[in-house]
């Protein structure tokens, strides 16, 4: 089994490659073994093309040493036509005898039909080498297909005596942040698919809500504003980028942005998640304010946190989100500032 795992961290590492990427899809890697040699390997580069299966198979130079090979895959090997044809179809036709693969596809289309599809055609297919790393890696994937909602990350700075800004109406923002860490939260944003800002935020700090800082793609913007308080000449309604607004009054979309009617009365995070679900964002990083990140925590609706603790003091303001039910809370010293990382 030390040998399945070694092959098997290798897929990982190459899937990782693909962050940013591939979603909606999931991150997958793959690599081909001869006679305990890497002939091959591969991994999900971008959306809507080739997969981890028939890149590493590409990559082998001789194909004649695919007949007597292993090919292991982290994820478990597509078995329908979507914007690529079946992997799982490829492996046969290639005629490689053993597959390991890290975890089953959690995909409805998918979900064990590869594995089926592999055995059926009298192949060798051993299933759960480092199964929980694979399905961390997978987990924004995971989530989305299980929940049907997207993978949900909170990020907010706090100064030393818990308050994330000053009481204002305008002005500028207290600096909880620095160089350092704003580069890390936009590196943040360019692996995710869309971040969320609500009404106050949007009015006091006309976000653009881009990667400027770092090397991507701009997630989709997400802003809540139930009344239409923001006013359409602030950044997030210039159009440059997908922009959704939920709101509980209806408006015709426009110029890249989609105005999307919510039903206020009762709590609408649930129907919000599920209408970014539908919408193919499976990661989502809500970034403020305070009222919008307490409800999400209120609800038990997150995945994952990052808060950076500033060592300024501001004596009062507006309160930092309180942190209630996390499972586990690890504290890294990130360029002069504490990052907390909670995970439920």
């Amino acid at each position: 089994m030390k040998t399945e795992e070694k092959y098997m961290r290798r897929c990982i590492e190459l899937a990782q490659n693909g962050l940013g990427s591939v979603s909606p899809n999931p991150m997958v890697g793959a690599v081909i073994v001869c006679n305990d040699k890497i002939i091959g390997e591969g991994y999900h580069r971008k959306y809507g093309e080739a997969h981890a299966e028939v890149n590493a198979i590409a990559s082998v130079k001789d194909a004649t040493l695919l007949k007597r090979s292993t090919i292991y895959v982290s994820l478990e090997p597509c078995s329908h036509y979507g914007k690529t044809p079946p992997c799982a179809d490829l492996i046969i036709e290639k005629k490689i005898p053993r597959i390991v693969i890290g975890c089953q596809d959690p995909f409805a289309k998918v979900a064990g039909n590869g594995i089926r599809k592999l055995r059926h055609a009298g192949r060798e297919v051993i299933v759960g080498v480092l199964e929980t790393e694979c399905r961390e890696l997978i987990r924004t994937f995971i989530t989305a297909h299980t929940l049907h909602r997207p993978y949900i990350i909170l990020k907010w700075a706090e100064s030393s005596d818990g308050y994330v800004d000053l009481n204002r109406t305008g002005g500028v923002a207290a600096k909880l942040s620095n160089e350092q860490t704003a580069m890390l939260v936009h590196k943040r944003r360019a692996e995710i698919d869309g971040i969320m800002v609500g009404t106050r935020t949007a009015l006091l700090d006309h976000p653009s809500l881009t990667v400027r800082h770092w090397c991507g793609q701009n997630p989709t913007r997400i802003l809540v504003d139930r009344e239409l308080k923001v006013p359409t000449d602030t950044p997030l309604y210039n159009g440059e980028i997908t922009t959704l607004v939920f709101t509980s009054n209806a408006q015709p979309n426009r110029g890249g942005i989609e105005f999307i009617e919510i039903d206020f009365q009762n709590n609408p995070l649930p129907d919000m998640m599920y209408q970014l679900y539908k919408r193919n964002i499976h990661s989502l990083m809500v970034e403020g304010g305070s009222l919008l990140l307490q409800s999400f925590i209120d609800c038990g609706l997150w995945d994952e946190a990052f808060v950076e603790k500033s060592a300024t003091l501001l004596h009062s303001g507006v309160k930092a989100p309180i942190m209630k039910m996390a499972t586990s809370l690890t504290c890294e010293k990130h360029f002069g500032v504490d990052i907390l990382h909670f995970q439920k």
